[in-house]
């Protein structure tokens, strides 16, 4: 099967799946609902207070990225994607394709919503941020919520288990940022969740900036996607 008929296919996959929906649904839900609790608060950073809800938003996209391929490896599915698309690399990528283009659509439209919610909750009380700034973060919102997305489901198809890797990445997620919150500069920088949330931030002092720190995410996510290929390649459907 070429690319352009694989990659429909898994797309069909995607819409179709009702946890799959409800997962996309939920990541600007999330962070628009966490972020509007976060703008009833004076912040330091009134740029990050408005994407708050993204570190509450990204765990609904890696469930999003576990969940379309660990549906894969139930029921000999897997054996029945790899008799339509023989090459397992191909496949794969149609797989990534279809998971990385929702979110990030999803994430373009998550940006101006939590932006939109935060200057209503706090009226003219809100410190309005730049226009620059209110772009590079709305921008960097949809490529931190795909990386994450991205990075799930490589974890997911090196582990072949969705408990798995939402049972490592949602603790990692949502405690290790905040244990080493207080380290500055060094390993901690270089976490993908605190790296790519610079973007998010008006205002930055560690060792990655808002680029730079999205492309330390990439990193992460370029492991975890080599690893779940190989992985892919070489394991029996």
């Amino acid at each position: 099967m070429a690319s352009a008929p694989a990659l429909h296919a898994e797309w069909i996959k995607v819409r179709t799946l009702r946890a799959q929906i409800g997962a996309l649904a939920a990541v600007p839900l999330a962070t628009v609902a966490f972020s509007t609790l976060a703008g009833l608060g004076d912040g330091d950073d009134a740029l990050f207070s408005a994407f708050f809800g993204v570190v509450f938003g990204q765990i609904a996209a890696v469930a999003f990225g576990t969940t379309a391929v660990s549906a894969e490896f139930h029921a000999g599915a897997l054996r029945l994607s790899l008799a339509a698309v023989p090459r397992r690399g191909r496949w794969f990528a149609a797989k990534l394709t279809a998971i990385g283009l929702p979110v990030f659509a999803v994430g373009l439209v998550t940006g101006p919503a939590a932006l939109t919610v935060r200057a209503a909750v706090r009226g003219p009380h809100a410190h309005a941020a730049t226009w620059a700034e209110c772009l590079r973060a709305t921008a960097g919102c949809a490529v931190y919520l795909t990386l994450m997305a991205l990075m799930a489901a490589g974890l997911t198809a090196v582990l072949r288990s969705g408990v798995g890797a939402l049972s490592i990445l949602v603790p990692f997620l949502l405690l290790v940022s905040f244990v080493v919150g207080d380290v500055r500069g060094g390993v901690a920088d270089l976490l993908p969740d605190r790296a790519g949330q610079v973007a998010l931030h008006s205002s930055w002092d560690g060792v990655v900036g808002p680029w730079t720190g999205l492309a330390v995410t990439a990193l992460w996510t370029a492991a975890a996607v080599a690893a779940g290929t190989w992985r892919v390649r070489v394991r029996d459907a």
